[in-house]
């Protein structure tokens, strides 16, 4: 079996049921929060994702003939080999992520197991479609005529996954992939990859077989451009930025590749007067907070009702100040390392752009101690005006931009004046308000006093922030075709 290797050894890529030396050598993968190696990753050839994809293809023929249940029994010891595992897997994830201990073991590691563990539940793949009395068919006769639904895989489906979850978001893709009969090659985030390939030997190990699964990775573009392009995939899953999403659906559009993407967020948390304030500030404060703000659906766009707002600000700012910002290691840290270098100069240039905006820096934004690591601190906007950048722009880090709004018709208006629309948020003691300002948000989901998430219930983006529904049975459904079959009654 595979294993992280020291300094001088280096992880192998999985191709076809085996593990290959890549082409073009290893790279060092960063710890976010002491700046030292945590692993040697491989960098694969363009030639060898190809042929990672011709394996999936040659495999897909008899994993998708293999009963549900034997698919969902592989997936089931996979779950469980993860959760025997999780404290070696969460000191990987801490250490390529920067994520807290915690969240690491909770919501990376936990999650995947639980994601592999939901999809080992056998769902039904058809349904009957109500017969239809027809007047005359086609060949001049009257009749009733019957109809079967099917479910059936897409084929070889490329993964490609985001470097803020290693295990939860590649775990969402493979794992109902898999369940529904597609095979899949996973082109994990350059930044954290280690951990994938532990999900990988995880599968291997329950018995999924030669070619089902594979993983190749690399920091070169053309390393997922192969695993796009590819004329061996069918559908391609992806979780990044709109900008990349966009060139990948452009390669899949020349093919009709079936997509489901999950994209970029700029989610807006309207804040009503008659809110619970400490309700809304611990929601909120969870952009600082939860992966360091690197996350899609926080509430990074405060929309705060004037008789509010002032408040709001101040217990904000306050929340943001007692964070403990350091090592991800100590159980008392609450906001890790942003994942690299490059990422923190990124997040640090939105701090200043806020600054010659004209928005008022109201806590955070610098470099605290120690001096090592990728470390930011929370940052709090006020005073911000639609059309400031720091308030338009995913940024993906610990900040937050708050803006004032009179009335419910302009907060509305101002929370859909985004080119996103992933996850909005309506914080109000008036339910039946919250209900219908939550009905004319234009993002694919809405929470109501609160930043939870039901786990059955669709994901996805309205926009720029997707295209598709994943989560739950959205999962089976997006990594399927339906087929209609049809006979005379």
């Amino acid at each position: 079996m595979s294993r992280v290797a020291p300094a001088g050894e280096g992880q192998r890529l999985f191709v076809g049921g085996r593990w290959v030396e890549p082409d073009g050598g290893h790279y060092p993968v960063t710890d976010p929060a002491t700046e030292e190696a945590v692993g040697w990753a491989p960098e694969a050839s363009p030639e060898q994702v190809r042929a990672a994809c011709a394996a999936a293809r040659e495999a897909f023929g008899a994993w998708s003939r293999t009963p549900p249940e034997e698919r969902a029994a592989v997936l089931g010891r996979a779950a469980d080999l993860i959760r025997e595992r999780t404290g070696p897997y969460t000191e990987l994830a801490r250490a390529e992520t920067g994520a807290t201990t915690g969240t690491a073991r909770a919501m990376q590691v936990g999650v995947a197991a639980a994601r592999f563990r939901r999809y080992a539940r056998v769902e039904p793949a058809e349904w009957a479609i109500a017969p239809q009395i027809n007047e005359a068919g086609p060949m001049g006769r009257a009749g009733v005529m019957g109809a079967l639904a099917l479910r059936q895989p897409v084929g070889v489906v490329t993964c490609i996954t985001s470097y803020n979850n290693p295990w939860a978001n590649p775990a969402g893709k493979v794992a109902p992939a898999l369940a529904m009969g597609n095979t899949v090659v996973v082109k994990p985030a350059p930044q954290d990859p280690l951990s994938v390939y532990r999900m990988a030997e995880a599968l291997e190990a329950a018995g999924a077989p030669p070619g089902v699964v594979n993983v190749v990775s690399g920091r070169a573009a053309a390393v997922g451009e192969a695993a796009v392009a590819s004329d061996d995939v069918d559908m391609v899953s992806f979780t990044g930025s709109t900008a990349v999403g966009r060139r990948i659906a452009e390669v899949c559009g020349r093919d009709m590749k079936r997509q489901l993407m999950e994209l970029g967020g700029k989610g807006a948390a309207l804040v009503f007067d008659d809110a619970d304030v400490g309700s809304a500030v611990a929601g909120i404060g969870t952009t600082f907070s939860f992966y360091s703000g690197q996350i899609c659906t926080a509430p990074t766009r405060v929309l705060a009702q004037r008789g509010v707002y002032g408040r709001l600000v101040e217990q904000l700012a306050a929340y943001a100040g007692r964070l403990k910002v350091g090592d991800p290691r100590e159980p008392d840290t609450v906001v890790g390392p942003l994942i690299s270098a490059e990422h923190r100069a990124r997040v640090e240039s939105y701090v200043e752009l806020g600054r010659k905006e004209g928005a008022s820096l109201v806590t955070g934004g610098e470099r605290p101690s120690p001096a090592r690591g990728f470390y930011v601190s929370p940052a709090l906007f006020a005073d911000c005006a639609p059309d400031m950048r720091v308030a338009r722009e995913e940024i993906f880090g610990p900040v937050v931009a708050v803006l004032p709004f009179d009335d419910e018709d302009e907060a509305v208006a101002l929370a859909n004046d985004s080119e996103y629309g992933l996850i909005d948020y309506v914080w109000s003691g008036d339910v039946a308000r919250a209900f219908r300002v939550a009905r004319q948000l234009r993002a694919g989901g809405v929470g109501i006093n609160t930043v939870g998430r039901n786990m059955e219930a669709p994901f996805g983006g309205f926009k720029k922030s997707g295209v598709g529904r994943d989560v739950g049975v959205y999962a089976l459904h997006a990594y399927s075709e339906v087929q209609a079959i049809v006979w005379p009654g």
